[in-house]
């Protein structure tokens, strides 16, 4: 399908109610009390007809909002990303070649922090598209991009993403709209500059015509659109599903948002910050005196009272009138009721996408080891590894497109054909303390060798470096027996496999 065709409706209108979704997620995840309010013009009540907080109109001009937001919204896009890669993943095939290869792009390219802000923005908007493209001028590798789902139009059979395009709005200093649209196919990438209005995709035109993506004309091929990527067999995009199936839109081959379901409880939670904050403005001490003690301030300009005037003259009032004295007014705060409110709201609504409220900092918060807090927070580790088993496929399609890409435009040598095998990190890290202590009781039985404990500590160290800290103990111990002749440290012994009984001379 090639791209679309002049005038057509932007966005897709066949993906509408989707979109609408994104929007009011997007909303709650963006914290933004403007957008918020603009989503609930038309939507101001609750299914219990009470009206929603962000779907009241707002202040009249001179007047304060008194409207309180809690981003509980992004707290649960972010926990969800952290749960999955706050420890980076690990990537590996068995050629050695391509393994250092890889190792160099994910390294170079900063894919743990590009999947980290994929895999928030995927809990907020129900799914993220990855995106394998390249630049040379900026560098000599292919490179990963995450592209959010509210800016593509995917295209499914059977479940499987068979192309998408992509598109976003480039700057204008009119009322025209300039869109540029991406689409992936197997094999080919196409471009298209579309000048239009808000609804409507408009006309197509060059891409010279926009100083933005003028740099594409020279790399187009000789349909004038497309840009071969010499994998016929391989799509240069991913979609990654935050969680299936969507239970709003049943069928549907996009995922559903951590929110899903919790917007009405995300408005309840406002509703319970904003009257706290209330009582707090209503409880301020206020003096109510009588309006002889006011001190005039002229013509015109009423009277007022000096709270903190030290000396008054003697008023010529009656002992006995109490009607003149002075009135404390200061109302009581119900700290209890609201704190009780909210933490109730929030644990109903983490619950609901599927976390511990433990992850939230609701519970007990003493320091505990990591097994502990695995234990304590069972229903994240499990929504966590759901999450991942939508992520591993695509992340590793993407990976291998990488490499065969980054072979085929000459910024490579390396030729292979594996797909990378994904190890996804801890979610939680060892305390160091615990780690120490267990080492120290595994040395004091014997039970495991100086190179085990080097490899406890240190996971992420190659074998290289394992052998040169255990050679720097086994110095600073005594350990290590120098050889008789050079007096060079002994060879390291013989690994578990190998005889220790050498062969008998003939």
């Amino acid at each position: 399908m090639p791209l679309p065709e002049n005038n057509a409706p932007w966005p897709p209108p066949q993906l509408a109610a989707e979109y609408a979704a994104m929007r009011v997620d997007d909303a709650w995840y963006a914290g933004d009390r403007k957008r918020l309010t603009e989503v609930y013009a038309r939507d101001r009540l609750r299914a219990d007809g009470r009206r929603r907080l962000w779907g009241r109109r707002p202040p009249e001009p001179g007047q304060r909002d008194t409207r309180l937001h809690i981003p509980l919204a992004a707290d649960i896009a972010h926990t969800s990303a952290s749960l999955l890669f706050s420890e980076p993943p690990t990537f590996t095939v068995e050629d050695t070649a391509a393994q250092a290869r890889l190792d160099e792009l994910t390294e170079a390219g900063g894919i743990a922090n590009t999947l980290l802000e994929a895999a928030e923005v995927a809990a907020a908007l129900g799914g993220v598209f990855l995106r394998v493209t390249w630049d040379a001028q900026l560098a000599a590798r292919p490179l990963l991009t995450a592209v959010h789902a509210d800016a593509a139009r995917p295209e499914f059979r059977f479940g499987i993403l068979t192309a998408v395009t992509f598109w976003h709005e480039l700057p204008s200093d009119s009322s025209t709209v300039w869109r540029h649209l991406e689409r992936h196919e197997p094999g080919r990438i196409l471009h298209g500059l579309y000048q239009g209005s808000p609804d409507r995709l408009g006309v197509r035109v060059p891409l010279t015509e926009h100083p933005d993506v003028a740099g594409l004309a020279d790399s187009l091929g000789e349909q004038g659109d497309a840009i071969e990527t010499g994998l016929p067999d391989a799509l240069t995009a991913a979609y990654v599903p935050n969680m299936k199936p969507n239970r709003q839109r049943r069928g549907s081959p996009l995922g559903r948002s951590d929110f899903q379901g919790a917007h009405d409880l995300f408005d309840a939670l406002d509703t319970t910050w904003s009257s706290w904050l209330r009582d707090l403005r209503l409880a301020r001490a206020r003096l109510i005196v009588p309006d002889g003690y006011l001190r005039s301030n002229g013509a015109g300009q009423g009277a007022s009272f000096d709270a903190d005037r030290e000396i008054w003259q003697t008023l010529n009032i009656p002992p006995t009138e109490t009607s003149n004295s002075i009135t404390l007014s200061q109302f009581d705060i119900r700290v209890t009721e609201h704190q009780q409110t909210a933490e109730a709201i929030v644990r109903q609504a983490v619950q609901g996408a599927g976390y511990s409220a433990q992850s939230f900092g609701l519970g007990d918060a003493t320091a505990v080891t990591a097994t502990e807090v695995v234990a304590r927070e069972r229903r994240s580790m499990i929504t966590r590894d759901v999450k991942a088993r939508y992520w591993a496929p695509a992340l590793s399609d993407m990976l291998h497109v990488m490499l065969r890409l980054d072979r085929v435009l000459g910024f490579s040598t390396v030729v292979t054909d594996e797909r990378p095998h994904i190890q996804f990190g801890d979610a939680v890290s060892e305390d160091p303390q615990t780690t120490a202590q267990t080492l120290a009781l595994i040395a004091q039985a014997e039970a495991a060798s100086t190179d085990t404990k080097v490899r406890t500590l240190h996971p992420d160290w190659s074998d290289e470096q394992v052998q040169a800290e255990v050679d720097r103990i086994r110095e600073e111990s005594g350990t290590a027996v120098p050889d008789p002749v050079t007096g060079a440290p002994a060879a390291p012994p013989p690994a578990d496999d190998q005889d220790d009984e050498a062969p008998f001379a003939a």
